[in-house]
Parts: structure tokens; sequence; C-alpha cells
């Protein structure tokens, strides 16, 4: 199995989403194949917690207004790991010591990468 073009779709949603809140380090995994329930798994890291609220509730906001449904949330009142369900997507926003802490990376290391379309942004000197 692949991910769905659908799923890919509302990555993108996403990821322009997390991207417009200073979320770093994002990774797309295809879990398609292990898991049957969901596709992809959206991985995002914020500096602080209130930017990792920050970063989930763009999230959910961007992708309700495209007509998708938030079926499940957590973590949101830390801070420090919220898991937004969208059914086809899971978005993991984690504290990034967090991220390191739980590598769900390295747990899921076997499954392919799914490309991320980002704007470029211009760095200030």
């Amino acid at each position: 199995m692949t991910a769905s073009e659908h799923s890919r779709e509302i990555l993108q949603i996403a990821a322009r989403a997390a991207d417009s809140k200073a979320g770093e380090d994002l990774v797309a995994l295809d879990v398609s194949g292990p898991l049957p329930l969901t596709d992809i798994f959206l991985l995002v890291t914020g500096r602080v917690e209130r930017n990792v609220v920050a970063i989930a509730g763009e999230i959910e906001d961007q992708l309700n207004d495209a007509g998708v449904k938030t079926l499940r949330r957590e973590g949101k009142a830390e801070g420090r790991w919220v898991l937004l369900d969208f059914g086809d997507l899971v978005v993991h926003v984690f504290h990034e010591e967090d991220r390191m802490y739980y590598a769900l990376e390295r747990l899921w290391k076997d499954c392919p990468v799914v490309p991320i379309e980002l704007p470029v942004h211009e760095r200030a000197e």
C-alpha cells in the first residue's frame, strides 16, 4: 500500500500551516503499509510549548477550513506533544526535547518519506 492522493493533499495543507507558524524539521512518513488505519504521519517540531500549541492550532484550523474533520486531539493543554488525528493523516507536533526523546523517525525508519512542498523563505541578514 502507498499513501492515497487525498492524504498527500491534506499533508501539503498541514505542512504549509505548520511552516506558517515556524514549525521546524517537518518529516512526513508513509505508514500505510504497517498501519491500516492511516496513511501518513507528519512530524513537526516547535521550539517552546506556546509554539507547539500555535502550530497544532493552525494545522487544525487550516485542515478544518479545507473540510477535513479532526477525529481526535491529544496533548494540546501540555504543549509538549500534540497529536492530531485526521484519519488519513496523523500529525505529531513535538517540543524539540520530546521529539528527540521519542524519536518516531527511528521507530518508523522502514517507512518511506513523503515529499513536502513548502514555500521558500528569505533569510534576514
